[in-house]
């Protein structure tokens, strides 16, 4: 395996570019917009100016776009990958999407001949940066261990979750685990700004302690200092926290957490702030001390 094509050569999709290109791995790339991807191109990929092209002559093809509604056109609209790519290629969709649309890939895929698996991964940008992403895939297990040169290079914690669609079920868990941390980490750094705290202290003493996280270590300096550059987009969240909550639904579960944090997130897009990164929750909290 050693021609890969790339759908999505975004801000994590860059760095995952540049790992499978120090692998060894011949990278072909597609994005809409050929100039914010003349830095990677550069370096070595090639960029095609169609998925179809991209795609041709592939021995996997690797996709990670925004939404669903991303997943389903790369995929599925005329020209799309499961029309192009070659009989016996690897498809791996990387996007955090619908379970269920995972399981339809999956499905029309192997009636294709395609081998199949939803992957989608942790870490945001400084995992795709330094090729330590924790990387969840669903589909068949053999597949899985077809594919681990790729995986291995763009990740470091790559576990096999189970049939197709499982990888982004865990996925879900995951983005359900960081909104109820990372709100915690909001609340309770809006509580200490309040009380007069000295809050580069506060972050040495608790860190090291049961209240410590990977949301505090990354997400609590940054807030201090009021950076809300995107390392993962606060939409692409607000994507994710709704997926968990029709998964949910559809299993009779009652998410009440998930739902008033999602709604909190919701009323910041509102006000034109999707594009920041997640740790800009902090800003729903300084509304609430403003009013």
């Amino acid at each position: 395996m050693r021609k890969v094509g790339f759908i999505g050569v975004g801000i994590m999709g860059k760095s995952m570019v540049r790992n499978l290109m120090k692998a060894g791995f011949e990278l072909h790339i597609y994005a809409r917009n050929r100039a914010k991807v003349e830095d990677v191109i550069g370096e070595g990929a090639l960029f095609h100016d169609s998925i179809a092209a991209c795609v041709k002559g592939c021995e996997a093809v690797i996709t990670i776009v925004g939404f669903p509604q991303d997943v389903e056109e790369v995929y599925f609209d005329e020209g799309g990958i499961l029309e192009s790519a070659d009989a016996g290629a690897y498809l791996i969709d990387m996007t955090t999407t619908s379970p269920q649309i995972s399981v339809k890939i999956s499905k029309e895929g192997e009636e294709k001949g395609f081998h199949v698996l939803d992957a989608p991964v942790t870490g945001g940008d400084t995992g795709a940066k330094a090729g330590t992403l924790s990387i969840l895939v669903g589909g068949k297990e053999e597949d899985f261990e077809a594919c681990m040169p790729l995986f291995e290079a763009m990740g470091t914690n790559i576990n096999y979750q189970g049939e197709a669609g499982c990888g982004q079920h865990a996925k879900l868990a995951n983005q359900i685990m960081i909104a109820g941390t990372l709100t915690g980490v909001c609340e309770a750094l809006s509580y200490a700004k309040a009380k007069g705290l000295d809050m580069p202290t506060l972050l040495k003493s608790v860190s090291t302690g049961a209240a410590g996280s990977k949301q505090l270590d990354t997400f609590g300096p940054k807030i201090l200092e009021e950076d809300y550059a995107p390392g993962f987009f606060m939409k692409h969240f607000i994507k994710d926290m709704k997926l968990a909550l029709v998964e949910a639904n559809i299993s009779g579960l009652s998410l009440e957490m998930l739902s008033l944090v999602l709604a909190n997130y919701e009323e910041l897009e509102a006000e034109g702030l999707g594009d920041l990164g997640t740790q800009a929750l902090m800003k729903y909290y300084e509304v609430q001390e403003e009013e």
